[in-house]
C-alpha cells in the first residue's frame, strides 16, 4: 500500500482490485529490552505474552501470496481488534478480512466459532473452523518468513525508533523472495 499512497488514482484503483479478495489479518509481538522507565514498561507490557512488547499486523493475500499492508510497531498492550480498527481506514469500507478469535466483534471480518461454555462445537461448526484455519494458514506461514530473521524473531535489541525501518526492510526482502519465486513459477 505505501507504494501508491502518493499516487490517488493508482490508490483507489489497488483498493477496488483487493475488494474483490477476502484479505487475512493477523498480528505478531516481538519481545524487547524492557524499558527503563516505569511509564513506558506499562505501554509495552503483554499480558498475554508476560514480557515487554511491540505488536505488527500484518494483512496479506489469500494463500500468503503477497503483503498488502502491514502496521509496525505498536505497544504490545494494544489488542489486535483495536489495532485493526485504528488502521482499518487504509483500505476500502466493503474489503472483507479472514481472522482468528482476537477479531471477533468485527462485522467485516469472518472468525472461528467459539466453542459454547460447558458444551462442544457441532460438527458443522468444527468443519467451518477446519475450513477456515486452512485458509487462514498463509498469513501464519508469511509470519513464519519474516520471522526467518533473527532480527525480527528474537528480542530487539536496537535502538527502539529504528525498529520501523528494519521490520520494513525485513518485509521488503520478504517480498523480494516471494515475488520472484511467483515470476520462476510463471516461467516454468
Amino acid at each position: 500500500m505505501e507504494e501508491v499512497e502518493n499516487d490517488s488514482e493508482k490508490y483507489q484503483a489497488l483498493c477496488e482490485k483487493l475488494c474483490e479478495y477476502e484479505l487475512i489479518v493477523d498480528s505478531a509481538e516481538q519481545a524487547i529490552e524492557r524499558p527503563g522507565d516505569y511509564q513506558e514498561q506499562k505501554k509495552y507490557y503483554s499480558g498475554k505474552k508476560k514480557m515487554h512488547t511491540i505488536k505488527n499486523q500484518f494483512i496479506v493475500m489469500p494463500g500468503g501470496k503477497d503483503i498488502v499492508d502491514i502496521c509496525i510497531g505498536h505497544f504490545g498492550k494494544i489488542s489486535d481488534i483495536k489495532l485493526f480498527r485504528n488502521h482499518r481506514d487504509k483500505l476500502d469500507k466493503r474489503q472483507r478480512f479472514l481472522g482468528d478469535k482476537a477479531y471477533i466483534g468485527e462485522e467485516l471480518i469472518t472468525t472461528p466459532h467459539k466453542k459454547p461454555k460447558k458444551a462442544e462445537l457441532c460438527e458443522a461448526k468444527k468443519e467451518e473452523n477446519k475450513q477456515l484455519s486452512s485458509l487462514r494458514i498463509g498469513v501464519e506461514h508469511l509470519i513464519c518468513r519474516v520471522k526467518t530473521f533473527h532480527v525480527a524473531s528474537d528480542r530487539f535489541r536496537l535502538a527502539r525508533h529504528r525498529y520501523n525501518h528494519v521490520i520494513m526492510a525485513v518485509c521488503g526482502l520478504v517480498r523480494l523472495h516471494l515475488n520472484s519465486s511467483l515470476i520462476l513459477s510463471d516461467n516454468l
